[in-house]
């Protein structure tokens, strides 16, 4: 994030209390992204830098460009501008990032069970059309046994509730072992203990030291477990810490008049 000059001095402090492996992992910038659809404009010179070991979320209204953001800086829209991590481009490093679409982008009628799904995240670790290691299946066998549905193995995807196929996405995010996290809407249509499940898991990756980036639509009590904003209206309207977004003028310039929020996360 670009931390505003009042928070700047507590960040040193804050890093204290990250795991060690966050020096290992640099931000991630931002600079100049702009993404067009024919003559819309569905994002404009968007500069923001992301910090891994924390939380940060994208937030604003239908049609600001929250999905439009991640899809851009993942290469799978055509924009301009620059996403860099480390010395490289992002595009050169997705070997490294693990990306969750929302749920209405999955076919859930293909004929996969959560087991076929989950082991998907070890493909780039493995190889295409190789054998699976005994390692990828411990790692996988993991991840579904963190998000809860070990047992769920053998079942096809599309017998799922909404919550438990999210869990799905997870464990292959998590089975993955990336350094870049990406989630699209997680939080739609799961039920509250799945979304407790999600904000655990996300606690343990920023632990870890790793970067993770969740588009998220809800300004009520959740959005207290989110360390760092993005607020956007096409245009960036703020990034940084929590309290320093989530004020009303930032709001009514996102949104285009009042809105109401969690008042304990500002």
């Amino acid at each position: 994030m670009n931390y505003p000059r009042e928070f700047a001095q507590s960040l040193p402090n804050l890093a204290a209390t990250e795991s060690s492996a966050c020096a290992y992992l640099p931000p991630l910038r931002v600079a100049g992204l702009t993404v067009d659809y024919g003559e819309v404009t569905a994002l404009q010179d968007i500069h923001l830098t992301l910090q891994p070991g924390r939380l940060s979320g994208i937030f604003g209204p239908n049609g600001a460009g929250k999905s439009t953001l991640v899809k851009a800086m993942l290469g799978l829209v055509s924009a301009t501008g620059s996403v860099v991590w480390g010395d490289r481009p992002l595009t050169g490093q997705l070997d490294r990032v693990a990306y969750v679409p929302q749920r209405n982008q999955v076919d859930w009628l293909y004929p996969a069970t959560v087991w076929d799904v989950v082991m998907m995240g070890r493909v780039r670790k493995t190889g295409l059309f190789r054998r699976f290691s005994a390692t990828s299946r411990r790692v996988a066998r993991a991840a579904l046994d963190r998000v809860g549905i070990d047992h769920l193995r053998d079942r096809p995807i599309g017998e799922l509730s909404g919550g438990q196929q999210q869990r799905v996405f997870l464990a292959r995010a998590l089975a993955q072992e990336a350094d870049l996290f990406c989630f699209d809407e997680p939080f739609v249509g799961v039920d509250q203990k799945t979304q407790a499940v999600i904000f655990e898991v996300f606690q343990e990756l920023t632990q870890a030291g790793k970067l993770v980036l969740v588009v998220n639509h809800d300004l009520g009590e959740s959005i207290t477990h989110f360390d760092d904003l993005i607020l956007l209206n096409t245009e960036l309207v703020a990034s940084g810490p929590r309290p320093w977004v989530l004020t009303q003028e930032n709001l009514y310039r996102a949104y285009g008049g009042q809105v109401s929020f969690f008042r304990g996360a500002a």
